[in-house]
């Protein structure tokens, strides 16, 4: 693949709220924009992430099998998460994606050196392509094991729709982000009131 996607700017605070967040809830995550997570997310390297890329050609089953997990995940955890925001029940069904990856992430950490850098590394003792998920399902499972106590929040932004997780002081947070939907919000208060006031004079 020649053009490559923007790479995702992670702004949920959690591995998972930043997987749920990379696709937008009326889209299907895709083969590209998942590669690019895990390498924005140092799940993998850029030079691994180079080489999945060209997975659907060399194995299409494999890559078939990844992106369907991968989409079963975001969306559970999409439901669980929007479930917590609404004080709602989380259905076991949505549940089992998450589960079903934790299941196969029995494995080690390992420092690994990267162009003279260390790094810790999760080295999975099974084979196969699931353990690339085996950080995002922990992410969410910590989440939803959390309950009411995660302070789980939802842009205030309503065109928005990125969740967030707020590790704020306050725990006060509103905006995924105050450099892009906050800064739009002042802006548009700014506008309003500044309208306002010159049909009142």
């Amino acid at each position: 693949m020649s053009s490559r996607t923007a790479p995702h700017q992670p702004l949920g605070g959690r591995l998972s709220v930043d997987f749920v967040n990379v696709t937008p809830s009326n889209e299907e995550l895709t083969w590209e924009r998942l590669i690019l997570f895990l390498e924005t997310a140092r799940i993998v390297s850029a030079e691994r992430g180079a080489q999945l890329l060209g997975l659907p050609q060399s194995d299409v089953q494999a890559a078939e099998a990844l992106l369907s997990k991968a989409r079963r995940v975001g969306s559970a955890s999409r439901r669980a998460f929007a479930a917590m925001l609404r004080k709602q029940r989380i259905a076991g069904e949505w549940v089992e994606p998450i589960n079903e990856i934790l299941r196969i992430t029995e494995g080690h950490d390992e420092l690994v050196s990267q162009e003279g850098v260390w790094e810790l590394e999760f080295i999975a003792r099974e084979g196969g392509l699931d353990w690339l998920l085996a950080a995002v399902a922990r992410s969410g499972a910590e989440i939803i094991a959390e309950g009411a106590r995660a302070p789980l929040r939802l842009c205030a932004n309503p065109h928005c729709g990125l969740f967030f997780y707020d590790k704020s002081r306050t725990h006060r947070r509103r905006w995924c982000s105050m450099a892009v939907c906050g800064n739009r919000s002042k802006v548009a208060t700014f506008a309003r009131k500044h309208t306002s006031s010159r049909h009142t004079q």
